[in-house]
């Protein structure tokens, strides 16, 4: 006599699951709005930001604008589809925060607490997304 074991999967998992991809859409949506709203202040006016001359990663202040607001959209598009629990989202969203991660870094001497502060939220994102488990 041959016994078989059925494994499912728990609800509470799935649950879980949905749960950090749409906090990971959410995170994203969020810091996406933000760094969009951070390129139209910095293609606007330059003067919002301080002046480091002296900054190894030295760039016009206007390109920066562009970088964070391309980024910025891109971060939103991908949030929409996590809500729908696209697997091409998760991993794109994952490459689009390590890029934003990176974008952050790099403008730390001209907004330090408002990059700290995105760094952090996609961070958050990153841990989200990589931490559910893949669906089948």
């Amino acid at each position: 006599m041959t016994t078989s074991t059925v494994h499912h999967r728990s609800s509470t998992s799935g649950a879980a699951a949905g749960g950090l991809v749409t906090f990971a859409g959410v995170m994203l949506f969020i810091a996406g709005v933000l760094d969009l709203f951070r390129g139209i202040m910095a293609i606007a006016n330059d003067d919002i930001y301080v002046s480091t001359p002296n900054y190894v990663f030295k760039f016009d202040l206007t390109s920066w604008g562009w970088i964070q607001l391309v980024l910025g959209v891109i971060a939103i598009g991908v949030s929409l589809g996590l809500f729908s629990r696209a697997t091409w989202a998760r991993v794109v969203a994952v490459g689009i925060a390590g890029l934003l991660i990176i974008a952050n870094f790099l403008s730390i001497p001209y907004y330090p607490v408002w990059s700290l502060t995105l760094i952090a939220l996609y961070a958050f994102v990153i841990w989200a997304l990589c931490t559910v488990p893949r669906e089948r």
